[in-house]
């Protein structure tokens, strides 16, 4: 199956980076594109897209305004946010959003698409170079002024011991291969507790996860 893609970036260098790269690969479409967030809302209304690849810094709404309404919709699209390390703030609010992974703008072109696969299918993208030290830093401060919407909607207070194991080290950014290794436990036990954290924890993905385990205190940020 084909998945989806709208790219939504205000340089039309990088989009078209972006496009050719995507377009080069056979299980990957660009099906639209955008120069700012409300451009980007409007096409996920017009083309239904798996994913959006959304930069956070656009003139008029911004990416992190643009993820929330794509996220927030009906629909099953997914974002993908743009970033560069400087953008450490952005990346929090986006995380808040809704965002289920993170691109550096630098990055290597086949992890560019390995992102947007992983996300289509369902699943957070959690990269140890990129996003293991922003969730540190940002993930355990608390929002107040964020939407209900974007919360999770319960704690970690209904899942068993073991589960909170498993959380926890979600949380501290391990792969499924790490948990089954760090639990002495089959990696098809850690996708299957995984299923029972998401269900339970009302929680979108990997991504909501990880925010989930430091804002219960499980992970605490390091300095």
């Amino acid at each position: 199956m084909t998945v989806k893609v709208v790219l939504a970036d205000d340089q039309p260098l990088v989009r078209a980076a972006l496009r050719m790269v995507i377009t080069d690969a056979p299980d990957l479409e660009v099906v639209g594109e955008a120069g700012t967030g409300a451009e980007a809302v409007a096409l996920v209304e017009e083309v239904g897209p798996d994913v959006v690849v959304m930069d956070i810094r656009m003139p008029g709404m911004d990416g992190i305004e643009a993820t929330r309404l794509v996220t927030g919709g009906s629909g099953a699209t997914r974002v993908v946010v743009l970033t560069t390390f400087d953008d450490d703030d952005y990346v929090y609010g986006a995380l808040r959003a809704g965002a289920s992974g993170f691109l550096v703008k630098d990055m290597a072109l086949e992890d560019i698409l390995a992102a947007v696969r992983v996300v289509a299918a369902g699943d957070g993208l959690i990269a140890p170079s990129v996003t293991r030290r922003l969730i540190e830093e940002f993930a355990g401060r608390p929002d107040p002024s964020a939407p209900a919407r974007t919360r999770p909607a319960r704690g970690p207070e209904g899942i068993t011991e073991r589960e909170r194991e498993v959380l926890t080290l979600v949380g501290r950014g391990l792969s499924n291969t790490e948990i089954a290794a760090e639990l002495v436990i089959s990696i098809a036990t850690v996708k299957t507790y995984l299923t029972r954290l998401l269900a339970k924890l009302d929680a979108r993905d990997r991504v909501q996860l990880v925010i989930i385990a430091y804002e219960a205190g499980l992970v605490a940020p390091q300095p």
